[in-house]
């Protein structure tokens, strides 16, 4: 859309006024142009500036159509592995990422958490192009054609990386067998979609009147190999499950990658899953299996309530208070989890939701 209707850009106003020049003639007639060059600018920046403040208003009024804010903080740790397997993307703000949605749309947040397995590419690549790719294919209808299209747009988002992988894993001899799970959580005004494969969980905290205290909430399936389901599409496609394995080597029985195992019934299509924001929601915890080795949904919730009602964590600085708790949380849990001797890399992203005022 031309911002500034039949004019050209302010630059080119310039260019257009300086070439003019060129044609004008007598000390008058170039007082006159000069004058006029500088009306012409000064309306340029005039639009400049009601077209800032028109934007202005239109984020604040966008932002009044949703009721939670969410804020998302991430720590990591290498634990005992060798290298660091795990990666995440974070991304509070989607919404400037995909330009010219529907105005319905008013907020998009994005995180997500990859547990590499076999090496690092897998997990590096996914959280590098997955969010790319689901921004791509992100359909420019109102909120409930989006609505009707999130699953669709889920699985070609993890087809596509799962794909683009598995090609640059075969242009190298040997070809990589590095693979990864995932658990995306993509925030819509205020609805949840989650999508994941394989043993990373996405937990909601949400506070039970009737019981009057916090529980844990899953939002994800684990896809292990030994699940009936599972180990029957594996077994389908020739593969076997042996120990909780596929062919008594793969944990999962869903991921991005792990070429060797494509035909032997794993797959990168994901579980879908949504969840409305409620006012007692307090907030989600999205983390590898390097967590949930140490730790049950239970008592990872009461160690983040724990730490959150902390009365002598407080601001200072430039951090707030919340800023501060929600710090802590994410790295005192993944210490805490190295230290519980899970032998793992732990990555946890714990995203606050607070009711707007």
């Amino acid at each position: 859309m031309d911002l500034f209707g039949d004019l050209p850009e302010p630059d080119h106003i310039k260019d257009s006024v300086i070439c003019h020049d060129h044609t004008a003639s007598g000390v008058s007639s170039d007082i006159d142009k000069q004058g006029n060059k500088r009306r012409l600018l000064e309306e340029c920046e005039e639009r400049d500036l009601e077209e800032k403040r028109k934007k202005n208003e239109e984020s604040e009024k966008a932002s009044q159509n949703y009721a939670y804010i969410l804020k998302g903080y991430v720590a990591d740790r290498q634990g005992e592995r060798e290298d660091m397997q795990d990666a995440h993307v974070l991304i509070d703000d989607f919404l400037q990422h995909i330009p010219g949605l529907h105005n319905s749309i008013h907020r998009l947040a994005l995180y997500a958490v990859f547990d590499g397995h076999g090496g690092v590419r897998a997990s590096r690549f996914a959280s590098q192009h997955l969010h790319n790719n689901l921004r791509d294919k992100f359909p420019k209808g109102d909120i409930t054609q989006v609505e009707k299209e999130i699953k669709r747009i889920f699985i070609d988002a993890f087809k596509k990386t799962d794909e683009d992988f598995l090609k640059e894993a075969t242009k190298n001899k040997p070809s990589w067998k590095d693979g990864t799970t995932a658990v995306v959580v993509l925030a819509i005004n205020d609805t949840l979609y989650i999508a994941n494969l394989g043993d990373s969980k996405a937990v909601l905290c949400r506070f039970k009147d009737g019981e009057q205290r916090c529980v844990g909430i899953p939002l994800t399936t684990d896809h292990s190999p030994s699940l009936y389901e599972e180990r029957m599409r594996i077994q389908k496609a020739g593969g076997n499950v042996r120990e909780g394995r596929v062919m008594g080597v793969l944990e999962v029985a869903r991921s991005i990658g792990d070429g060797p195992y494509k035909n032997h019934g794993v797959t990168c299509i994901p579980d879908i899953k949504r969840c409305q924001l409620t006012d007692n929601d307090r907030y989600l915890m999205i983390a590898c299996d390097g967590l949930w080795k140490s730790y049950s949904v239970d008592e990872s919730i009461q160690y983040v309530n724990k730490i959150l009602e902390d009365k002598n964590l407080q601001s200072s600085g430039k951090k707030s208070e919340k800023d501060i708790k929600f710090d802590a949380v994410c790295n005192k849990l993944a210490n805490a989890a190295v230290l519980r001797l899970s032998g793992d890399n732990v990555t946890v992203i714990v995203v606050d939701i607070h009711k707007r005022q």
